[in-house]
């Protein structure tokens, strides 16, 4: 959420970020500003009105009571018109508040505009992505003749886009988000294990409401599932005020993620890419309101997910998101790319974005200066390693070509086995 002084002081910065967003039917500027200019002068009415009901009846109070005819019925007449303004200015503040939660953040000066993915910028690759000698299963391919992944039985079992994952298959996912935390671990982030189910108004919090609302599964008390840990650990700290000194808040969690992937209907149907529920480690900084130290985390967030993919020996790319392709909230962002010898092509695998206070304010998460006021704290969040995506590209970047896939070096203190071998399908 922006402060509305700033929307109206910015409008044509403003209007140009939703234009930007690729959300122009979603608000507009110009009847927010009349929402909020009609909002100010009820509240005025109100306010005169009320001091008026208040000198009245004293008024009253000190006079004969054969003298009060005529301030009785000015008292009277307050009374309604007060009556009526106060009622407009509640119906105006839940329209005016409802219209403020679909204005998106303003980009950054350096993010390119754009319509859609065509408009994200390369910054850079990373890795060698020499393909090997033989022609590379892909990794639904590799986990059937490993028997480690079966995606009839999770059809069956959870429906559309369902899985197992089974024997080192399972072992490898829990080994590559056991070494993602432990690396988060010595960077000094605290871990927590964060609610899955969470009220609405924390989706609304972080910028998933009203927007991605549809993409969520709600439950029966108007709760829903969580698509990213990132909802929970960002809401931590929800109407409290920290001081400067506790600042930067570095906190990651890892969760099971849930979500139906709306507008995905078609795309990635094969294998464990596009799926309705799971793993991940997020990551999530609360940071003083400085623009530039502000943009120091966002690299350094990114510099963790890059480790964990260099540790892996990964090839992959860095994009710089343009308008079009980012969240509504979102300041600046960047993808991570890894890439996927069977298809030839770099897939996402990370996002590491902030935000300013646009979460913050809607949270009302702020912090007190070492002068003494009072302001919201700027909020970053930032994968650093989501599976079965991820084991998804180990599989196909570890893979011999007698069919068996090598174990990455660092993970292989988290298993009891070097190599995966082919197996006999059971059935």
């Amino acid at each position: 959420m922006l402060d509305i002084n700033f929307i109206k002081n910015n409008s044509e910065l403003t209007k140009k970020a939703v234009e930007n967003k690729q959300l122009g039917k979603t608000v507009s500027i110009d009847k927010l500003i009349e929402t909020h200019d009609r909002y100010l002068d009820l509240l005025k009415k109100v306010e005169i009105h009320r001091a008026l009901r208040n000198k009245l009846s004293e008024s009253i109070s000190k006079v004969a009571p054969q003298d009060r005819s005529d301030l009785i019925n000015e008292a009277t007449a307050v009374k309604g018109e007060l009556a009526k303004y106060e009622h407009e200015l509640v119906e105006t503040k839940i329209v005016f508040d409802r219209l403020m939660l679909w204005v998106p953040s303003v980009p950054a000066e350096d993010v390119p505009v754009g319509i859609d993915e065509s408009g994200n910028k390369v910054v850079r690759e990373e890795g060698s992505i020499n393909g090997p000698a033989f022609k590379p299963k892909d990794h639904v391919d590799l986990g059937v003749s490993l028997d480690i992944l079966d995606l009839e039985r999770g059809a069956k079992i959870g429906g559309f886009r369902g899985y197992f994952l089974k024997n080192e298959g399972a072992q490898l996912e829990q080994a590559i988000l056991r070494y993602a935390c432990d690396m988060m671990l010595v960077e000094g982030y605290t871990m927590l294990s964060v609610p899955w189910i969470v009220k609405p108004e924390f989706f609304t919090g972080t910028g998933y409401f009203p927007w991605g609302e549809d993409d969520h599964y709600r439950l029966e008390d108007d709760k829903a599932l969580i698509g990213t840990a990132e909802v929970s650990l960002t809401s931590y700290y929800s109407g409290e005020i920290l001081n400067e000194s506790e600042l930067p808040m570095r906190l990651f969690g890892l969760s099971p993620c849930f979500r139906k992937e709306i507008g995905a209907y078609g795309k990635d149907t094969k294998g464990i890419f596009r799926l309705h529920q799971f793993n991940k480690v997020e990551q999530v900084v609360l940071t003083t309101a400085n623009e530039e130290i502000t943009r120091e985390w966002h690299e350094k967030m990114l510099s963790h997910a890059e480790n964990i993919l260099k540790g892996l020996k990964l090839p992959y790319r860095v994009l710089l998101m343009c308008t079009g392709d980012m969240g509504a909230g979102q300041v600046k962002k960047y993808d991570l790319e890894t890439w996927f010898p069977s298809q030839g092509n770099y897939r996402e695998t990370h996002s590491d974005s902030y935000f300013r206070d646009f979460q913050s304010r809607r949270l009302n998460i702020r912090y007190r200066d070492f002068s003494g006021e009072l302001k919201y704290v700027y909020t970053l969040n930032n994968t650093v390693a989501a599976t079965p995506r991820l084991l998804a590209a180990v599989l196909e970047n570890y893979q011999n070509v007698d069919g068996s896939v090598t174990v990455p070096e660092v993970l292989k203190k988290y298993v009891s086995f070097d190599k995966i071998l082919p197996k006999q399908k059971i059935i």
